[in-house]
């Protein structure tokens, strides 16, 4: 059951989204219904319970029905699309760090609180997950920093089953758990739908900590059971360079004493997100940023810890893409550009025009941002195909927007999404609204531009990226679209709609339709 904060956030989204589409200030919005400014503001942020009456009020004052929000609902947007974009829209920090330093908070006896936190379905999972189970988890500082506090002993057998079947990270718990306990059980893991995504790596990395698994005895949960291992250094070389998976061996390491070596570690953002954070709470590590990690492991952590993940890589990938197929000049501030250098020169190569300011650090102190102002450009199609490959390379995660990007783009591009099963086939959705989209296999779709884009009523497909993708089409198809079910959209981005109104999006957030 969703917790009453979320629906404040949701209603306060829905309100921000309607005063701002009829073109008036938070303060003629308070003075129409009698209450102040900052009493809207504090609304509009969920930060402040918004009674039935003054719902009726702002329903009168912006002529527009603000509706109840429930569990049986099905979110979706009406979008206009077709409308230029404007202004700037500021970075929030990254979704994928937040999942995997929620996990690694488990490793510390004390209190752990992670600032400028991402509002997001993806960490409100995790969050009453690590509720569940006896930890207490409290936004602090008018929301914006979770606070979280460990117990004693973690209550396992508590745990909310079917929160975790909602998110992928529950198999990043592993690591922690296998410290607090000989014997435990998760429910298989769940999130978007690109197929299957074998856990194998995981339990290879983990064997060397002592941890075994049993997927079989009891359907739908991983059983597992830790044997002590011989004291001294040891070698993990991972059979995936995956993210989780390298976070999943680190969390293992960090109380495992002794030094661990671990080759073909992932250096991707989220990984060094959670080594900085490791750092912070005593735990020497070296290679950051490198696939060579060497992690010295303690007996015990216990300490007060605040930590500030760096800005979301692909979120910025997201509103540049909004950008390129709305034929808009807007500004991306806070981009980690470190992690964007690649998506960024193969757009060059495309012709995109883009203006990139002096470099600056994070507030973590490591990660370096620009912010990245794009100009009007018309855009051809690459000579060689797009495909991803693990950091340094092209982000897996921002592939999906090339091919909106490519729609856009004269002539014809090859994407080639070799790392999950059922990904690029969700880019035959562009179809509908009248992308030319020809599926060659599984993984490899050709996309010849540029499009004349239409309006449709789809529903977004059951994938994060893929979702999002659809949605910055309808942006560009002049008309009106209707896009539903689109939680998918909200596990992973805080205000996303909200925030595109606020660039000159006309979207509207509905609801069950």
């Amino acid at each position: 059951m969703k917790k009453q904060a979320d629906y404040m956030v949701e209603i306060g989204n829905i309100i921000a989204m309607a005063r701002i589409r009829k073109d008036i200030t938070q303060a003629e919005l308070a003075k129409k219904i009698g209450t102040s400014q900052s009493a809207i503001n504090r609304i509009e942020h969920g930060k402040q319970n918004a009674s039935l009456e003054i719902i009726s009020k702002i329903s009168r004052a912006l002529n527009y029905q603000i509706i109840s929000i429930n569990e049986g609902a099905t979110q979706g947007f009406r979008i206009n699309g077709g409308k230029e974009l404007h202004g700037s829209v500021t970075i929030n920090t990254s979704k994928n760090a937040a999942v995997g330093l929620l996990c690694a908070s488990l490793l510390n006896e004390r209190s752990t609180t992670l600032r400028h936190l991402a509002h997001i379905e993806e960490v409100y999972r995790i969050i009453e997950v690590l509720e569940s189970i006896g930890v207490k988890t409290t936004w602090v500082n008018d929301g914006r920093d979770l606070l979280v506090e460990p117990p004693k002993k973690l209550e396992l057998e508590n745990l909310d089953v079917a929160a975790a079947r909602r998110t992928r990270t529950i198999i990043m718990m592993l690591g922690p758990l296998l410290h607090h306990f000989k014997h435990f059980r998760l429910p298989y893991a769940g999130g978007c739908s690109l197929g299957s995504r074998t856990v194998e790596p995981h339990l290879h990395a983990l064997k060397s900590f002592g941890l075994d698994v049993d997927a079989v005895c009891e359907p739908g949960y991983y059983n597992a059971s830790v044997r002590k291992i011989a004291e001294g250094d040891r070698k993990i070389v991972l059979i995936e360079r995956g993210d989780t998976v390298t976070e999943n061996a680190l969390m293992a390491a960090a109380l495992t004493p002794g030094k661990t070596t671990i080759v073909g570690a992932s250096p991707n953002y989220m990984v060094q997100d959670v080594c900085f954070y490791l750092q912070k709470l005593g735990v020497q590590i070296e290679g950051i940023g490198t696939t060579n990690l060497v992690v010295h492991g303690v007996k015990r952590i216990a300490t007060e810890v605040e930590y500030e993940p760096s800005e979301d890589p692909i979120e910025a990938m997201s509103f540049i893409a909004a950008g390129i197929v709305t034929k808009s000049e807007i500004e991306i501030k806070r981009v980690p550009i470190e992690f964007l250098e690649i998506e960024l020169e193969i757009l060059r190569t495309m012709g995109q025009k883009m203006v990139v300011s002096p470099e600056y650090l994070a507030d973590n102190g490591h990660t370096r941002l620009a912010d990245i102002r794009l100009k009007k450009s018309n855009l051809k199609a690459p000579i060689d195909k797009i495909h991803p490959m693990p950091f340094p390379g092209l982000n897996i995660d921002s592939l999906p927007f090339f091919s909106v990007i490519a729609a856009t783009a004269k002539g014809r591009t090859l994407i080639h999404d070799w790392v999950f099963e059922n990904r690029a086939i969700y880019s035959t959705e562009l179809a509908n609204l009248n992308a030319k989209v020809e599926l060659l296999d599984a993984h490899r779709v050709f996309i010849t531009g540029p499009t004349n884009w239409r309006p449709a009523e789809l529903m977004a497909p059951p994938a994060l990226r893929p979702a999002v993708v659809v949605m910055l089409a309808m942006l560009a198809a002049p008309g009106k679209s209707i896009l539903r079910n689109t939680y998918s959209i909200a596990r992973g981005y805080e205000n996303f709609a909200h925030r595109l109104v606020e660039l000159g999006a006309d979207i509207e957030q509905l609801s069950d339709i």
